[in-house]
């Protein structure tokens, strides 16, 4: 007699879908098998498609200390709401993510309140990085997020000398902001003199991306640390790191594969604004050609909102970042349907990859012992993405209005139903810290990072 059943269930399996049954006991897959077996529980699902719970590894939930615009419990059910179970958090907090009293105080903010699995970044800075071999290690810790641009004090990791000493500082890959600051800085009397969010990608343009991704990738190379470049958005970075895979994986947004510049920035202004920005046809098409070829390892969602009243102010003091949690399946699941990318490569870049990348224990595939997290969706249901629909505090998506087939219908979680079609009473704050086959708990914890380090929302 096992906990749970999902019958009928179509998994991916290569290429092709098979049907079978998922049968759970203690919040791990037991067994997937033809037979009819007993349960305590059991749900049918047949005509449904039931991948590995989806792991959003690319989130800014604000909290502590701006949590006007969300915060651990609303954004994790915004994620439960869209088919997502397990996200890792970013650093620019308020105070920063830098020592391990920070990820203890995430942690204990985590605890009863997370509707989903949770890990947090540490942040890599000099500040810090002769800490970092530790941190990183720290249960609850996802891995070392660093900002070579886009960022100010503490947070900022700008010049090639304190990013060789952070990449000397520890094993764990690490995930990078590729923008050069030194570029940002001398080209932001472009965005002043015109006050026009069109210009954003102007600005921020893609030499401002090669640039840094190239001096990445020399660091990497010389001191043998494996980096991760994150939202990735031009033709160039995609040229450079496709002879790089040795060195560096790559993350791109649901985001920048849909959205384009002019359109967009007429349609949404600064709700378009985002870091690195929305970029035109060109630089999307070779994104996509990025993922066909194999060079793209993640899809993650940059969430980073904020009220709509931040976001209406002149440009460029308004902020950037956009929501995006909630949407990243049924986005990513419109473009499967519209034969931009297969459901086993949307698969892999959500869950398996993720899982990989970062060295996450048993999540990221339907396979016996792993947790029997899911998200079940639709692919044949065709729904419109409103504002209405949006469970984060800011309470507004740039995909609001957008025409979408292919839905996330249910979100499991270690064999717990947490939103069927669309019903989220069925929620209870059930998440945990995500496991990591390199965390360790030290005998003595590093000590505090000194002064009270402010965070700077132009972080995303």
């Amino acid at each position: 007699m096992f906990d749970f059943v999902l019958r009928h269930a179509r998994i991916v399996h290569g290429q092709d879908l098979v049907e079978t049954h998922i049968a759970v006991q203690d919040g791990k897959i037991a067994a997937l098998t033809s037979d009819n077996v007993a349960a305590r529980t059991t749900l049918d699902v047949q005509g449904l498609t039931v991948l590995p719970g989806v792991i959003d590894s690319h989130v800014h939930f604000r909290e502590p200390g701006l949590t006007h615009k969300e915060d651990l419990a609303t954004g994790t059910l915004s994620a439960i709401a869209g088919g997502v179970t397990t996200i890792f958090e970013m650093p620019n907090t308020d105070p920063l993510t830098l020592g391990a009293e920070h990820i203890a105080d995430k942690l204990a903010r985590a605890a009863g309140r997370t509707f989903c699995d949770h890990a947090f970044y540490i942040g890599g800075s000099a500040a810090n990085l002769e800490q970092l071999s530790v941190l990183e290690c720290l249960p609850g810790v996802a891995g070392v997020k660093v900002f070579m641009g886009s960022s100010t004090g503490d947070l900022l990791a700008a010049d090639d000398a304190t990013l060789e000493k952070i990449f000397l500082n520890g094993k764990r890959r690490v995930s990078l902001h590729a923008e050069d600051n030194d570029r940002l800085s001398a080209r932001k009397k472009i965005a002043e003199t015109s006050g026009d969010v069109k210009d954003h990608p102007v600005w921020r343009d893609e030499e401002t991306a090669v640039l840094a991704v190239r001096r990445a990738l020399a660091l990497a190379e010389k001191t043998k640390r494996p980096i991760h470049i994150l939202h990735t958005t031009t033709a160039g970075e995609i040229a450079i790191l496709k002879d790089k895979k040795h060195l560096a994986t790559v993350e791109t947004t649901p985001q920048h594969l849909t959205l384009l510049a002019e359109d967009c920035y007429e349609r949404l202004g600064t709700r378009a604004q985002m870091n690195p920005p929305i970029r035109d046809r060109a630089h999307q098409d070779a994104l996509w050609q990025g993922i066909a070829q194999g060079v793209v390892d993640t899809v993650g969602s940059d969430h980073a909102p904020h009220t709509l009243d931040e976001k209406a102010k002149p440009y460029p003091s308004s902020p950037s970042g956009m929501p995006g949690v909630q949407t990243l399946v049924p986005v990513m699941l419109n473009h499967v349907n519209a034969g931009r990318l297969s459901l086993a490569r949307f698969v892999d870049l959500v869950c398996g990859r993720p899982a990989e990348i970062y060295g996450l224990k048993n999540k990221g595939k339907i396979a016996v012992g792993y947790d029997a997290d899911f998200t079940v969706v639709d692919l044949d249901k065709k729904m419109r993405i409103s504002n209405q629909w949006i469970q984060s505090k800011c309470g507004w998506t740039p995909f609001d209005g957008m025409q979408v087939q292919g839905w996330p219908v249910g979100t499991i979680l270690r064999g717990q139903v947490m939103m069927w079609e669309g019903d989220l009473t069925l929620a209870k704050p059930l998440g945990q810290t995500a496991l990591f086959h390199d965390s360790v708990l030290p005998q003595s914890l590093p000590s505090a990072i000194g002064g009270c380090c402010r965070a700077r929302e132009s972080c995303c």
